[in-house]
This record gives C-alpha cells, sequence and structure tokens, in this order.
C-alpha cells in the first residue's frame, strides 16, 4: 500500500457575474490529493494522510476520496476550515488566484498527530507540494519521513507554489531535509529554477541530491518528457504529443503513474530503487509520460486509469 501524505482542497472556479451574484465551481484538488486519486486508478492500493475539514467541503474532498477507493484511516479531521484556490478571470481573459489557507485543514497537522504506528503493508510514503513548506504541517510531515525512510521507500515532488509559500529564500534548505530522507525526488524544471534559479541545469541539482541521499531523480520537462538520473546514469525519454486542453494535474498524474509502474513490477521496495535496471526505468518513464499526456487532452485534474494508459502503450 501507498500513502500519499499532503493537501486536500477546493479549486473554486469564478464564471458569470451580475451585479450581486457570482456561478462558481467546486472542483476538489490538492497536489498530493491527485496523487492519491491517481494511484487508485491505476489499480494501487492507496491511503490519504492530511488534515480534512469536517465542513461541507472537506465531507466532498473525503467523499471523492473514498469513491475512488482510497483508504481514509489517516485522514485526520478537524474543524478548520477547507482551504479554497479562487480562480477568477480578468476582463482580458487573464487567469487570477487567490489562496484562503491561513489555518486551514490540510495544514493543522502537527508532529504529535503523526505519532501513529504505520501497518507492514504500508511500503511507500508520497509526499508533495506546499504542505512540505508551511508549518506546522511541514515539520510534522517531516518527522514523518524520517521516521520511515529506512523503513519504507518515500517519494517526494516538491511542486512548488510560490503564492501559497511566499518567500522562498530559504526554501532550498528546507526541501534538502526532505530529500535527504527521500529515496525517490521527482521534480519539474519550474521547481528546479524557481529555488536554484534560471542558471541551474537539471543534470548538476539532480547530482546535488543523488549525494545527499535519494537513490533516483526524476526531472519533468512538460511537452519535452522526462530525464531519471541514477548513480549510474540517465536516461530521457521524449513527451508524447496530445491536444492539449490544460495542464491541470499532469504532474501529479506522472507521479503516481511511475510509482505505480515500479509497484505492480515489484520493484517499489527500499534498498532496490538505487539497483534499479535502465530497462525499468525506461518503461516506469515512458508509463507515466504516458498517464500524464492523458490528463493534459483533458479539462482539469481529469487522471487517468491503468486501461486507459495501457490502451495507448500497446497500440
Amino acid at each position: 500500500m501507498l500513502l500519499a501524505c499532503g493537501e486536500a482542497l477546493i479549486d473554486l472556479f469564478l464564471y458569470d457575474r451580475t451585479d450581486s451574484r457570482m456561478a462558481a465551481e467546486a472542483v476538489a484538488g490538492g497536489s498530493p490529493f491527485n496523487v492519491a486519486v491517481g494511484l487508485a486508478r491505476l489499480g494501487q492500493k492507496v491511503a490519504f494522510c492530511g488534515g480534512i475539514s469536517t465542513d461541507s467541503f472537506g465531507e466532498f474532498l473525503s467523499g471523492v476520496l473514498a469513491s475512488e477507493g482510497v483508504d481514509l484511516t489517516y485522514a485526520l479531521r478537524t474543524s478548520c476550515l477547507t482551504t479554497l484556490t479562487v480562480v477568477s478571470t480578468d476582463r482580458s481573459g487573464q487567469a487570477r488566484y487567490s489562496f484562503h489557507g491561513e489555518k486551514a485543514a490540510d495544514r493543522s497537522p502537527t508532529p504529535q498527530d503523526l505519532r501513529f504506528d504505520l501497518p507492514d503493508e504500508i511500503d511507500v510514503l508520497t509526499f508533495g507540494s506546499y504542505t512540505m513548506a508551511v508549518e506546522p504541517v511541514a515539520s510534522a510531515y517531516l518527522s514523518l519521513a524520517g521516521r520511515e525512510a529506512h523503513r519504507r521507500v518515500v517519494s517526494i515532488d516538491p511542486n512548488i507554489r510560490p503564492t501559497v509559500i511566499g518567500d522562498l529564500s530559504g526554501y532550498d534548505r528546507r526541501l534538502m531535509q526532505f530529500i535527504r530522507n527521500a529515496a525517490i525526488v521527482k521534480a519539474s524544471e519550474e521547481d528546479i529554477h524557481l529555488v536554484y534559479g534560471q542558471a541551474a541545469s537539471m543534470a548538476g541539482i539532480a547530482d546535488l541530491w543523488l549525494n545527499n541521499g535519494p537513490s533516483l531523480v526524476i526531472v519533468t520537462r512538460g511537452h519535452n518528457g522526462a530525464v531519471a538520473f541514477s548513480k549510474d546514469g540517465a536516461i530521457e525519454l521524449p513527451g508524447r504529443k496530445v491536444d492539449v486542453i490544460d495542464t491541470v494535474g499532469a504532474g501529479d498524474s506522472f507521479h503516481a503513474a511511475f510509482l505505480a509502474r515500479l509497484a505492480s513490477a515489484g520493484e517499489l521496495k527500499v534498498g532496490a530503487i538505487g539497483a534499479l535496471p535502465m530497462k525499468s526505468l525506461e518503461r516506469a518513464l515512458q508509463y507515466a509520460i504516458t498517464a500524464s499526456s492523458i490528463t493534459c487532452s483533458r479539462r482539469g485534474a481529469d487522471l487517468p486509469t491503468a486501461k486507459e494508459v495501457e490502451a495507448i502503450l500497446h497500440r
């Protein structure tokens, strides 16, 4: 079983306005939430660990997870409100975002809240996005990752959100704390440039991270595909051409699919990541790129099923 740790939130899309009314659509979201759903749709046993409100939005989020087959044993229910990301457009059609998450449910878990014992069936923990950076939840997840790193595979995706985190100066130190406990790091080129500057090279940062703990670093490059770096070398695959509707959830789909492919092959084990054959890495990369491309061809974070991915791979 995989345990996806992090935020579950509501993306609130604002539409037509009148003098006194505004239409809106609430969509379940959050990077780790998407990873949990993606893993379930790809046939993996998965549980979600994160703060979920007891408000109406929280009931909606927990209902979606349950309907997808995600285990909610480790979801931490709280009276804190659900984080809202409000998306609207200006008169020129440009999207504008506002974030309402101070003291919200997803950032409320403390280290004490996560001092539960995990059963042996959980062999992978994933962490992602802004709950790796905001307190008190960041310290809670860092403590959990450090406690479990030698017993279970830890995979992280920083999926950096500057509008939520705020000032990124010093973020590289917090990120490195998580990296030291990770076996797998999945990051986008954009993440690397946000933290280390536009001049930073993928290979250079991958080497830095590999020398600080992980056995595998994957860098996604949007439509240009992805590169996997290990101490045995690197392998790069191109992207898959599709008619892109939007890229919402594409990185989450990639992360979920990469882990799902390794898990299905019995290769997602502590101590085994660094010894993965290049052929296994290539298959996992291709699977993840295919899953991500399907998500890009659909509106919103609508992650694919295993059947949909396999149908494309076996054409």
